[in-house]
């Protein structure tokens, strides 16, 4: 067997897609990617609207008709690291309830690095653009902003939670939002990390 074959059965993509049943989405994914859907989307866009399928396919299987929105709502809750976990828990096992294995959903879902994998390796497909370059710079420096925002929620949690059980704080049921904003010292604007950096900067330098 050769290597390119191995890889191809090996696909994590390629068996969520066919688990599913989700057709064209390949196909789909490539045209996304390359532009030729007309807009580029980068990786870590693909993966949402890919998981958002995988996610719609199984409420589908329930014989769930999601309104609109819903799905993406959904898929949010159950993957955005900024939702507290009391919120997280909730839609978990709402899912449950309608007889989703959420666990496995959740394993199905892919990362942007395995939709990469899967175009390149899989597909064959070579693209090269300095709008993935820019992107992939940003989209790190999101993520890790996102990471000390994540640690600074749950050391938050954490203390407060042992102040309460210790009595040393009266507390009921809570959480913690860590909100970062960035202030433009040119116009006044204010604006959260993740709407500043999908946006591409401040609204007064465009």
């Amino acid at each position: 067997m050769s290597q390119d074959n191995s890889r191809k059965k090996t696909s994590k993509v390629d068996r969520v897609i066919r688990k599913y049943e989700l057709g064209d989405m390949g196909e789909t994914l490539e045209d996304y990617w390359t532009g030729e859907a007309e807009e580029q989307h980068s990786l870590r866009d693909l993966a949402d609207f890919f998981n958002q399928a995988v996610l719609e396919a199984e409420l589908d299987r329930i014989n769930t008709t999601p309104l609109e929105g819903e799905v993406e709502n959904i898929y949010r809750l159950l993957s955005d690291e900024t939702v507290s976990s009391g919120i997280r828990t909730e839609a978990e096992n709402s899912l449950a309830r309608d007889g989703i294995d959420v666990e496995q959903l959740k394993k199905d879902f892919v990362s942007h690095q395995a939709v990469y994998t899967y175009l390149t390796k899989y597909r064959e497909v070579s693209h090269e653009s300095k709008m993935d370059d820019t992107q992939t710079r940003v989209e790190k420096g999101a993520e890790t902003i996102r990471r000390l925002q994540n640690r600074t929620v749950a050391v938050a949690e954490t203390t407060l939670t042992n102040l309460r059980n210790t009595d040393r704080i009266e507390l009921a049921d809570f959480d913690v939002i860590n909100d970062v904003r960035v202030v433009c010292n040119e116009c006044g604007q204010s604006n959260s990390i993740d709407d500043l950096l999908e946006k591409g900067g401040c609204d007064c330098m465009m």
